[in-house]
């Protein structure tokens, strides 16, 4: 599976009530496409504030997606949690539905080992034919997965990608280790041209909400030799890749776009909306 090189994590528009909105999602998905470039989307991940979703909700989005993409970009579902056997649940569904993969983050909160880690993302492949994509994020899940773990997972046929967001070292270290095909992504926006430089193959990005087409011209130029415009275009960029992460994710993406008249709505709780200053500030930068 060849997702392309800009990924785009996509928010989860909501109503003026806080319940999902498949109209203003229907808007948002041809924007993200046709506007800003994106070669896939993410659906229900930590950006969609997937963990304050609910199962219906997430089938629902998964469904809308897949018909109303319509083959024009991949869809990606995050279908991973901290807990396997509704990990399995989850992506069984999706798969029904139609989507061309799976997004599986490092178990949160239960802190477990290698080979607790190992055996998770083992039993959640060995139950789907879809392609899954791992996704290591020490920041949010408190442990790291390892270099030496991601690539014993690697060597599972359908365990085809990962989107690490550890450090630029392991990123490296596993682009080199990796079979021939398994692709390293990285989850940082900041990061996106260093890590195609280490071997990434592309990007999970936030910031092509809004940026997306200047990526595209980014990463393409890079893997064209260009690399000292791949370089004024990233130091352009980077003010914004750093100005959206401000607040928590994704709060002041979902601000910029409700100001740009891409109406997604607001954040649930536990996150809240960001203060005047905070927007006025990511307003000033982009």
């Amino acid at each position: 599976m060849d997702y392309g090189r800009l990924i785009t994590a996509m928010v989860t528009p909501f109503d003026e009530q806080g319940n999902v909105s498949l109209e203003q999602t229907a808007k948002l998905i041809d924007y993200l496409i046709e506007e800003q470039k994106s070669d896939a989307l993410v659906v229900c991940g930590t950006t969609g504030e997937s963990p304050t979703l609910n199962d219906e909700e997430k089938l629902q989005l998964f469904e809308f997606a897949v018909k109303h993409a319509a083959g024009r970009c991949k869809i990606i579902a995050g279908t991973g949690s901290n807990n396997t056997a509704h990990s399995i649940h989850l992506t069984a569904e999706a798969e029904k539905l139609g989507v061309d993969g799976v997004l599986l983050v490092v178990p949160y909160y239960s802190k477990t080992n290698q080979e607790g880690l190992y055996r998770h993302f083992e039993a959640v492949a060995a139950s789907t034919k879809l392609p899954v994509m791992l996704y290591n994020i020490p920041g949010r899940s408190v442990i790291n997965m390892t270099a030496e773990t991601i690539l014993r997972l690697a060597e599972i046929p359908n365990i085809t990608s990962i989107k690490e967001c550890s450090s630029l070292d392991q990123l490296a270290e596993v682009a080199g280790l990796a079979p021939e095909g398994f692709k390293v992504y990285s989850g940082d926006d900041a990061a996106t041209l260093p890590a195609l430089a280490v071997g990434a193959y592309g990007i999970v990005s936030v910031a092509s909400h809004f940026i997306g087409e200047p990526m595209q011209q980014m990463i393409h130029a890079y893997l064209e030799g260009e690399a000292a415009e791949a370089a004024k275009l990233h130091q352009k960029l980077l003010p914004i890749f750093k100005g959206l992460f401000e607040c928590p994710n994704p709060v002041l993406v979902k601000s910029a776009l409700n100001e740009r008249g891409i109406e997604v709505g607001s954040v649930r709780l536990p996150l809240v909306p960001p203060t005047d200053a905070e927007a006025a500030r990511l307003r000033e930068i982009l």
